[in-house]
């Protein structure tokens, strides 16, 4: 006689878990779900997201400010042709400022190719422009005589290195986490939306409602009766 009511009680603990399953995703409102697939579908059709915009705009920033200090070195020290000639045509690694503008022409060359042009969604270009630009600034100040030409000797320099590590901080902390979570959320959205598409839309949650207190009863009355047979017949 024992197992019989615990039966009873695991389904109807089913059947109730099942109607408010049932109620739950029902109340999912189809119309805004497409909405906000809509909305990520058409960030999707721009090609590129707003975040990884800024960034390709930053990376933009870096080479038109380094170059915009490298020209205000040459006019500074004698002219743009003079100077041109002697840090270009005649490139000493000790004295010219010319392969500090080439460093900020590799970043932006391989950052736009990598983030831009193939929407890359890992770290390694970053890394590697932001290592190269370190390391040889680093060899740079350390071996050249910069230091003794003025101003530009610490501003170049200096500024290259604190761009370089920006735009690493940019996309690590919020290009790439920012595009997994947009990522993450449109997945979810769909996934609600095909388990809401599954509900017939011109049905209530009325009438999907069925009182568990009446199954309640009614299935301990008929087990009652069921129990009360084999003593009648013995």
């Amino acid at each position: 006689m024992n197992p019989l009511p615990q039966d009873m009680e695991n389904a109807l603990t089913g059947s109730q878990s099942s109607h408010t399953s049932l109620r739950n995703v029902h109340t999912i409102n189809p119309t805004q779900l497409m909405a906000r697939i809509e909305a990520y579908e058409g960030r999707e059709k721009k090609g590129i997201s707003d975040v990884r915009r800024t960034f390709c705009l930053f990376v933009t920033f870096d080479l038109l400010f380094v170059t915009l200090l490298w020209i205000i070195e040459l006019n500074v020290n004698g002219g743009i042709e003079n100077t041109l000639e002697k840090e270009v045509v005649r490139y000493d690694y000790y004295s010219s400022y010319f392969d500090i503008f080439l460093l900020a022409v590799f970043r932006f060359k391989v950052l736009i190719l990598a983030y831009a042009v193939c929407r890359l969604r890992h770290w390694w270009a970053i890394a590697l422009t932001t290592a190269v630009t370190s390391a040889f600034l680093l060899a740079k100040v350390i071996l050249s005589k910069l230091f003794s030409q003025g101003a530009f000797g610490y501003v170049l320099p200096i500024v290259s290195f604190i761009l370089a590590w920006i735009e690493t901080w940019f996309l690590d902390f919020k290009v790439l986490p920012q595009e997994a979570e947009e990522e993450n959320r449109l997945l979810i959205v769909q996934d609600a939306s095909e388990r809401a598409a599954l509900i017939p839309g011109g049905l209530s949650d009325g009438q999907f409602y069925s009182p568990p207190e009446s199954e309640a009863g009614s299935e301990e009355a008929e087990g009652k009766q069921d129990g009360e047979k084999p003593l009648l017949e013995l």
